[in-house]
This record gives C-alpha cells, sequence and structure tokens, in this order.
C-alpha cells in the first residue's frame, strides 16, 4: 500500500513538472516571437486606458489585430514579463497576430471609475462614454500607431471578457470586423450569473464579488483580497448565513459596493434593465461568432439570447453560434472530450479550435480561406454528435407537450381526472441541495452539477419526479423547454426549480473501465434545468404575493437543449422549491428577502396539480423523425 501510494505521488509530480515545462516552453515561444509594447491610450473624455501589445517581430508583412478587453488584468505586467497564453487558442500564436489586451476602465492599471455591466449609452453626447466608445477609441488608437497591421481588428473574450466583447460592436468601429463574444453575459436578473428568474445565485456570487467587487481607488497591478473566514462545507456555511444578510453583517460587512447595490435593488427595476444589453443588439455590422456550453451554469442564457436577439433584429446578420457540451469556457483549453461521468466519443473543444474558431478569424481578418458553411454548430449531448444548422433552433421541429400525471407518470395525454395534484412540504431550513457533493464554501461552485446523477434527492419528501414508459424510439429534443406549472402554497411567496432528465435502463453497462465506480444502471442524467421565483410569475418589475391556497399559474423558460433521449431510456421531470446554496433559500412569505429575518422563514405545502382543468405540462421542440 505504501509503495502504491508513492508511485501516485510520482505520477502527480511528473504531471505537475509536466505542465509547468509546456507553460513555460509557451512563454519562451511567445518571447521569442513577439515583442511586448505597453501603452496608455485616451479615451475621448480623457481617462487613459492600460493597453498592452503583443506584435510579432518579424516585420516583413502586415498582421491583423486581436483585441480582448477585461476586468481581470492584462498581467503580467512590464515590458520584460511575457504572457503564456495569448488570443482565443494556441494555434493563434503560431499562425502570426498582433494581439491586444486591455484593462477596462476603472480596472487594475487603467484610469477612470469601473462599472459593473456599464450600461450602454445609445445616444451619447461628445465626450459621454461607455463600453462601446471605449472599444471604439482603442480601436482608432490602434490602426493609426501600432505598425504592420493590416487595419483589420477582431475581438475576443469569454465570460466577462465577452461582455466587453459584443459591446464592442454595437455602434462599432469600421476596422472591427470580426468579434467572437464566448459566454457573454446579456442579463443579470433574468439568465446570466447572479440571478436567474430573480433567484439570487449565492454561492457563485458572493464567492465572485467577495474578491472582485473590493473597490479600487487607484490603478494598481495587484488583485485585491477578501476577507478570510471559517469555512466549512458550502451547505452548512451558507445555511449558517442565512438569511443573506447574514454574510453582509458577518464577513463582508458592507465592504462590496455592487453586494449592496444587489441587496438594494430585489425587482428587475431599472439598475438591472440599464445593465441588460439585448436591447441594443441592432444593426451590428462585424461578423459575429457567439459560443457557448450547454453546461455552463454562469452564462448559458447570454450566448443563448444574444444570437437569437440579433438574428430577429437584423435580418442580413452575419451571426454565428456555436454550443458544445462544455463548462464555462471549458473549450478554450481543454480537450472536450469527457465531463463529469460521461464520455462524449471526441475531443470536441479541439474540433471547435481548429475546424471552426481559427477559419473564422482567418477569413474574416486575414483573407484566409472560406466563410463557414452554416450559421450554428451544436452539439447533441445524448448522441454525442456536432450537427449544423441553417440557424438555431433548426427548422424542422414540432412541438410536443408532456403532461404530468397521477402516480409520478409523465405522459403524452392530458389527465382526465377533475381533481388531481401532488404535495410537498417545503422546508427552507432543510433546503434541497444542488449537488450530492460538499464541497469548500469557498469554492466556487460545482462545475459538473449540470450533468450529475439526481438519484442523490429522488428520494427526498420534497422532491416530486415524474416520467414516462421506457421510450419506443429515440427522442431529440432541440431548443427551448417551457414549463407550465399550475401550482398553490400554504404561504404567500415559493420557489420552482423543473429539471428535465435522462434516465438509462436498469440494464445500462457501466462505462470500461470505471476508475469512479460508476453505476449507469437506473442513472439519472440532468439535461436542463431551471429555477424561477414565484412572485415574479406575472411580472419581474413588480413582483406579487400567493394568496394562500389558491391555484395559480407559474411559466418558467428553460434554456434550450439538444439532447437524444435514447430508445428504451425514460424521461423524467423533477419539481422542487429550493436548489442550495447555488440560490439562496425563498422563507416562503412575500417579503424582501435581502433583508429578510429569520422570523419570515415558514414552512409551506405546496401543491401541483395535473387534472384536466389544471393540465401542468412541460413542452419542447422534437427534431426530425422523433415523436
Amino acid at each position: 500500500m505504501h509503495l502504491r501510494f508513492q508511485i501516485k505521488l510520482l505520477i502527480i509530480i511528473f504531471s505537475l513538472l509536466n505542465i509547468i515545462a509546456c507553460a513555460q516552453d509557451k512563454e519562451n515561444f511567445i518571447k521569442d516571437n513577439y515583442d511586448k509594447r505597453e501603452y496608455r491610450i485616451k479615451m475621448r473624455d480623457g481617462v487613459h486606458l492600460y493597453t498592452i501589445v503583443y506584435s510579432p517581430k518579424d516585420k516583413s508583412k502586415t498582421y491583423p489585430i486581436i483585441l480582448t478587453r477585461t476586468p481581470y488584468s492584462v498581467g503580467p505586467y512590464g515590458e520584460d514579463k511575457y504572457a503564456r497564453f495569448l488570443g482565443p487558442a494556441e494555434q493563434f500564436v503560431k499562425d502570426g497576430y498582433i494581439f491586444v489586451l486591455q484593462d477596462v476602465r476603472g480596472r487594475f492599471m487603467s484610469e477612470g471609475e469601473f462599472d459593473n455591466m456599464r450600461p450602454h449609452k445609445p445616444d451619447k453626447q461628445k465626450n459621454e462614454t461607455d463600453e462601446s466608445s471605449d472599444t471604439y477609441d482603442t480601436i482608432d488608437w490602434l490602426i493609426k500607431n501600432i505598425p504592420n497591421n493590416n487595419g483589420k481588428v477582431g475581438m475576443w473574450g469569454n465570460s466577462y471578457p465577452g461582455f466587453y466583447t459584443i459591446m464592442g460592436a454595437i455602434d462599432a468601429h469600421p476596422n472591427l470586423v470580426a468579434v467572437s463574444p464566448q459566454a457573454p453575459i446579456s442579463d443579470w436578473f433574468i439568465g446570466d450569473d447572479m440571478h436567474h428568474n430573480g433567484a439570487f445565485s449565492l454561492q457563485m456570487s458572493f464567492n465572485f464579488f467577495k474578491n472582485f467587487g473590493i473597490p479600487r481607488p487607484t490603478p494598481t497591478t495587484q488583485w485585491s483580497r477578501g476577507v478570510d473566514y471559517p469555512s466549512p462545507d458550502n451547505y452548512n456555511f451558507f445555511l449558517k448565513h442565512t438569511p443573506i444578510k447574514k454574510l453582509n453583517e458577518n464577513i463582508l460587512k458592507n465592504s462590496i459596493p455592487f453586494w449592496d447595490s444587489m441587496s438594494n435593488h430585489g425587482t428587475y427595476d431599472y439598475f438591472w434593465q440599464e445593465r441588460s444589453n439585448l436591447k441594443h443588439l441592432k444593426n451590428i455590422k462585424p461578423a459575429v461568432l457567439i459560443v457557448g456550453g450547454w453546461y455552463d451554469a454562469e452564462d448559458l442564457y447570454g450566448p443563448l439570447n444574444i444570437y437569437k436577439t440579433i438574428e430577429a433584429n437584423d435580418t442580413d446578420n452575419n451571426c454565428k453560434i456555436v454550443m458544445g457540451p462544455w463548462t464555462h469556457g471549458s473549450w478554450i483549453a481543454t480537450k472536450g472530450d469527457s465531463l463529469g461521468d460521461f464520455y462524449f466519443g471526441s475531443n470536441t473543444a479541439d474540433y471547435f479550435r481548429q475546424k471552426i474558431l481559427l477559419p473564422f478569424f482567418n477569413y474574416h481578418l486575414k483573407g484566409i480561406g472560406k466563410p463557414l458553411p452554416v450559421d450554428a454548430y451544436v452539439f447533441d449531448t445524448g448522441s454525442n454528435k456536432f450537427y449544423g444548422f441553417d440557424k438555431w433552433p433548426p427548422k424542422n421541429v414540432s412541438s410536443t407537450d408532456l403532461f404530468l400525471s397521477s402516480n409520478q407518470r409523465l405522459s403524452a395525454y392530458q389527465n382526465s381526472d377533475t381533481e388531481t395534484y401532488t404535495e410537498y412540504l417545503s422546508d427552507p431550513w432543510n433546503p434541497v441541495p444542488y449537488t450530492s457533493k460538499f464541497l469548500d464554501s469557498k469554492n466556487f461552485y460545482n462545475r459538473t452539477f449540470m450533468i450529475e446523477d439526481q438519484r442523490y434527492v429522488s428520494t427526498r419528501p420534497d422532491v416530486l419526479t415524474f416520467e414516462t414508459e421506457p421510450l419506443d424510439s429515440d427522442f431529440t429534443i432541440a431548443g427551448p423547454i417551457n414549463a407550465q406549472l399550475y401550482v398553490s402554497t400554504t404561504s404567500t411567496d415559493a420557489d420552482f426549480v423543473v429539471k428535465i432528465i435522462d434516465v438509462y435502463p436498469d440494464d445500462e453497462p457501466n462505462p470500461e473501465p470505471n476508475p469512479n465506480q460508476i453505476e449507469m444502471g437506473g442513472y439519472q442524467r440532468l439535461v436542463r434545468a431551471e429555477i424561477f421565483r414565484g412572485k415574479f410569475r406575472n411580472s419581474f418589475e413588480h413582483p406579487e404575493p400567493f394568496t394562500p391556497n389558491k391555484v395559480e399559474t407559474v411559466n418558467i423558460k428553460l434554456n434550450d437543449a439538444f439532447h437524444t433521449f435514447k430508445k428504451g431510456h425514460k424521461i423524467m421531470i423533477q419539481i422542487h422549491s429550493s436548489w442550495f446554496p447555488f440560490f439562496d433559500v425563498n422563507p416562503q412569505t412575500f417579503t424582501d428577502i435581502y433583508h429578510a429575518d429569520e422570523k419570515d422563514f415558514v414552512k409551506a405545502m405546496i401543491k401541483v396539480y395535473h387534472s384536466k382543468e389544471y393540465p401542468s405540462k412541460v413542452s419542447f421542440n422534437i427534431y426530425g423523425d422523433t415523436k
């Protein structure tokens, strides 16, 4: 046993040394082939933005510019210190581009005041600024001042930098010809990052803003160090700090201005509305390649809805989308061959980088190759295949409904009974966990929970399950999913979580090899899930209490999915009223949750109806010939 441990330790050490050596090789390649210069570019209002430019040493030809604007630091700082990674993928460095990295206004070494998801100003006066104007002014300076550029500029960025990328495409500089916003943020209240349908993303928001949200009064090259605190597992830590205000009182102590702002804007008021970029996505001139991951728990809403909005607003747009089997940004450097307990049959991220991303930029910025032949590259997470479509969702789909029925059944036929429902007692002090794993509370979140086996909650009395009979043929869903629930509660508010689950046959063989001892027979694979804060059922701007014991309708839009439920599998719907601590606990009384007291948290009996009069259902788009 001792020898086995020593062997494992040696393997780990050699792996780490190999990773370090590879990173050093990349840094050396950049240092040997690129010159680095640092600039402070003046914006129209006089503020200077700190900008680093890596230019090829070979001056015999011209190169396009690829720009990234980020709030996460462009370091290392200093012209003698080189980055280990540049551009959207490693191949870009070898192909030759001018790489430009910029600290956005008010972050790290750039002057000015930072504003989270700075609102766009469509009617700017002469010296007014926003992220669109800062991008425009930066590109204008680069084109005029950086030697050996060919006059063409591209942008890319993932997550928050993805937001800055799509903002740069609004009222774009004429030399900005191609952009790739990857996991871009679109709306922080409806579907991205900090909220989903008004429910607060507790664990992720806290772990993000406790460092990122610390004010930066003067330019700096250093990250701010967040507060320190005892850190048990995430479930018990956040339960101990419920209600939410305890986090501020005991840990943050009002040191994070944006946390205070979130707490003071608990509805979809002007504060959140003006930060949504969807209403500004009109007349987009650059070619756009949007990238997202089906298992991105942070920004799945953004890529899908930015794409759909551009498609709807601009008839002659040049907008494309890629959706792969990836978590947040994992397509940038991983193989993309597996996630959690599942292998996808190929290196999907390698395919994306080599066959889609590099050809996209090479065509638009260098004139090499041909334009991408289709508008949507979408991975079917059940059949493990990429498909190309002229648009997303694809054209040849039909709508179908699956109705909740008695005896935990899910059926294509509406229940004929007059009064049937299934009920459960929801206790805010015993919330349903979002993952089976107990992680340190300082861990951002479990990045694989969106594909996790749901058997760990299926036996809880506060989790409802409804499932079909084994399928007679493959059943492929493609596009948006809508749940219409008829519900009542004995209190005045409630959350509703709806999960779409692929149930594997009992005789499903285990993977080979199987180092993690996975039991695939009966595996309940999460395909898609969403939460909805019930008080927003009629308006995100003007919440309303439930009338106790009155039947009301809650319509929940789940994000798109592309998944084939194989013949012999079953489709399961799960419903419950907490998903903790990824999302905060609803006290289940109609109140300002961000300032609620412990007395506001009450147990409630929730009823979900599935009768002739109240036919709760989930609606899908079905692709191809499946019925």
